[in-house]
Formats: structure tokens, sequence, C-alpha cells
């Protein structure tokens, strides 16, 4: 008896991310958001994980003083004060913690910034630095609204930083 079942190597279904294979939610928008918000969340999972790991290797070389001490000195370097090595239980409920706000973050700001990009291109029927700029702009502000205290100066200076990040690496696309 034959099979219908294809057996591909974990090397081709990697490769089959790059011909837009990941997703398929019917429209081509919805395709890209999730593909960009999956992406970029592993990228800040990632980059939560393994900020946390040399936090807690750093920390574990210097010779403590008090908990007292430590804590009312980095609670404001250290956002996540119970990465402390008191108990395996609590770091690794902090640890995922920071994990998963990074990750949403990232996946926030790729998602929102590829939504725009594709919105303004449709819509203008360009893709240009001014979609870039707009796109930078609004990703930046969404992204500074997701700080715990966000003020009107850190939105407005997140935005100036968005569009010009975007519209920097949109024109330097074919130089280098």
């Amino acid at each position: 008896m034959a099979t219908s079942l294809e057996t591909r190597s974990l090397l081709d279904e990697l490769r089959s991310f790059d011909k837009g294979g990941f997703f398929d939610l019917g429209h081509p928008l919805l395709n890209r958001i999730a593909e960009s918000f999956v992406k970029a969340a592993g990228i800040g999972a990632i980059k939560g994980v393994a900020r946390e790991g040399c936090y807690l290797a750093l920390e574990g070389t210097k010779p403590r003083s008090s908990s007292t001490d430590i804590s009312a000195k980095n609670n404001k370097k250290n956002p996540f004060p119970y990465l402390r090595g008191e108990t395996n239980r609590k770091s690794l409920e902090a640890m995922v913690k920071s994990t998963g706000k990074e990750s949403l973050q990232w996946g926030l700001a790729a998602g929102l910034y590829s939504g725009i990009t594709y919105g303004l291109q449709e819509a203008r029927g360009a893709h240009d630095w001014k979609n870039s700029a707009v796109a930078g702009a609004l990703t930046g502000m969404t992204v500074a609204l997701t700080c715990e205290k966000p003020c009107q100066e850190h939105v407005l200076q997140c935005a100036i930083t968005g569009a010009a990040l975007s519209t920097a690496a949109n024109l330097l696309t074919g130089v280098f």
C-alpha cells in the first residue's frame, strides 16, 4: 500500500519559510503580520533569556553585603527584582515573565510595522521612504505606550526614533 504522506527534513521546513509558507491566513496582509510577529517574538524571547542569563551570571559573581541593600540599589537598574536566586521557582517565574513581555513587545513592533507598511503600500500604490517613516513613527509610539509610565515626551522621542530608523533602513536597502 502506498501512502500519500510526504516526509520532509527539518532543513526543508526551514527553507519553506523563505517562500512564504509559514502562515496561510487567507490574506497577504494577515500572513505578513503573523509571520513578522512570530519571527520577532522569537528574537525577543531569545534576547530576554540571554539578558536575564547574563544578569544572573554577573550578579552571582559579586559579593553581597545585605539583601535590602542590593534590592534598594538595583530596583531601578533591575526591572525584575525576584531574579536574585532566592528560590528557583521565583527566578524561573520572573524569567518567564520577562521573556514573555520582551517577546510580546518585539512581536507587536514587528507585526505593527509590517502591517502598516503593507497597508500604506496598497493604499498609495508605492513603496518608498514615506511609508517607512509613517510606519516607523506609529510603531515607535505604540512601543513607547507599552512602557509602565509613558509620558508625552517619551512617546514623541520613540516616534521620531522609529521614523528615523525605518527611513534610514529603507533608504539603505539597496546600498549594502
